[in-house]
């Protein structure tokens, strides 16, 4: 069995820059799968993150989420002895991920050349809302941004309406997993080739390569076909969306194949090959009467649950539109550890999202736990650099170091 802490990236090092969303989820994933995250935090005040969901304790159950199992160094990176320990460390660790705008990092003495000084086969990994080139590259921008310039907000809300944006950050979040995606196949082609090199993962390139259908749409019908937002339900496929249920909504995808098995579910046989709802096309011409069809039949059940059950029995693809509260105790999240109950040292026991990576060798998640603000100053300093007790004290005492009381 392998030891306790021990992982698929046992071994890995990473020297982690980020702020706020995207480059944490990054470099989170990497400390999950066992790797060594080196989060360095600006002093006195650390990651921006650390200000929000004080909830408990004045502890940021936010950067909690974001910041299971790596290590705080938290140094003033104004002053040139703090910038040469970073610079020691360099050499160090394998992996530098940063989010900052694009330009910052060469700005404080640590672009990639640089970093390639320090380390030849360094691998930087820059994750940036809009990409590290072209004419918006150096706009500030977050999650939203990137997503109001993909053209995927245009597609979110009712039609002819205000676009929506989910309070979710799906953005962020997708974007942090592409960039570890980046890294690992970068470190794939170092073992190949013993070289390393710089990423350039954009917010806004994710975003657009999550348009499923519209672009190609838009495109391959040459303007004919102009896809915009439909409110609760699919524009090229029927009945694909959100219905209203007694006491509650529904998602139903039943949709090509599955309309049959809709039609079973409702004992509503002669509608298989209905001239006006048997193919596609003729219930996307037909959308409004198909809502009225579907939520009259679920209005004929006492609940959204039962109605949802007779669906699943005929294998239609059917779900509850749970509350965030329903998502907390559903038997399914919680025994595959999607839903994942964590007990941290200041804020005590709560619930986030847990690791959606499963791997047979490593059944069990690691007992991470999130740092204070400069907790492993000490640790890192001696293990990593050399530094004597006298050395560091001497580092505490100029402000150079900066660590919090737990």
């Amino acid at each position: 069995m392998p030891e306790p802490m021990e992982h698929v990236l046992t071994g890995l090092r990473v020297l982690d820059f980020t702020r706020a969303l995207a480059g944490p989820t990054c470099t989170r994933m990497f400390a999950e799968l066992g790797a060594e995250v080196i989060k360095v935090e600006s002093s006195p005040n650390g990651d921006l993150t650390r200000r929000i969901s004080k909830i408990r304790n004045e502890r940021s159950l936010y950067y909690v989420q974001q910041s299971l199992g790596k290590k705080s160094l938290c140094v003033d990176l104004r002053d040139p002895r703090g910038m040469a320990l970073i610079a020691a460390l360099v050499p160090k660790v394998d992996v530098v991920v940063e989010n900052f705008k694009p330009g910052t990092l060469a700005a404080m003495g640590l672009g990639y050349e640089r970093l390639r000084e320090m380390r030849e086969d360094i691998i930087l990994c820059s994750i940036s809302a809009m990409g590290q080139a072209g004419p918006l590259a150096t706009l500030p921008g977050y999650d939203f941004i990137a997503q109001g310039y993909s053209g995927v907000t245009s597609m979110i809300g009712d039609a002819g309406g205000t676009p929506y944006i989910p309070p979710v950050g799906i953005g962020d979040v997708s974007t942090g997993v592409h960039g570890a995606l980046a890294v690992l196949a970068a470190l794939r082609h170092r073992d190949r080739t013993g070289r390393g090199q710089h990423l350039d993962i954009g917010l806004l390139d994710v975003y657009y390569h999550c348009n499923e259908v519209t672009v190609h749409q838009g495109s391959g019908s040459d303007g004919k076909l102009k896809p915009s937002r439909q409110g609760p339900h699919l524009n090229y496929l029927c009945p694909a969306g959100v219905f209203k249920a007694n006491n509650g909504w529904v998602v139903i995808m039943a949709f090509l194949h599955h309309w049959k098995d809709l039609c079973a579910a409702m004992n509503r046989p002669e509608l298989v090959d209905d001239p006006k709802f048997g193919s596609d096309a003729g219930r996307l011409a037909n959308r409004p009467e198909v809502v009225t069809l579907l939520e009259d039949w679920l209005a004929t059940f006492p609940d959204r649950d039962s109605a949802v059950k007779m669906m699943q029995q005929h294998q239609v693809p059917a779900a509850p539109v749970l509350s965030i509260e329903e998502t907390l105790t559903h038997p399914h999240l919680v025994a595959r550890g999607t839903v994942r109950t964590i007990e941290d040292r200041i804020a005590g026991r709560f619930q986030i999202p847990g690791m959606p990576l499963k791997f047979s060798e490593f059944p069990e998640d690691l007992p991470l736990e999130a740092p204070t603000l400069g907790q492993h100053n000490a640790e890192i300093l001696r293990e990593w650099l050399g530094q004597s007790a006298d050395e560091i004290a001497a580092l505490r005492t100029a402000n150079v170091l900066h660590e919090d009381a737990v």
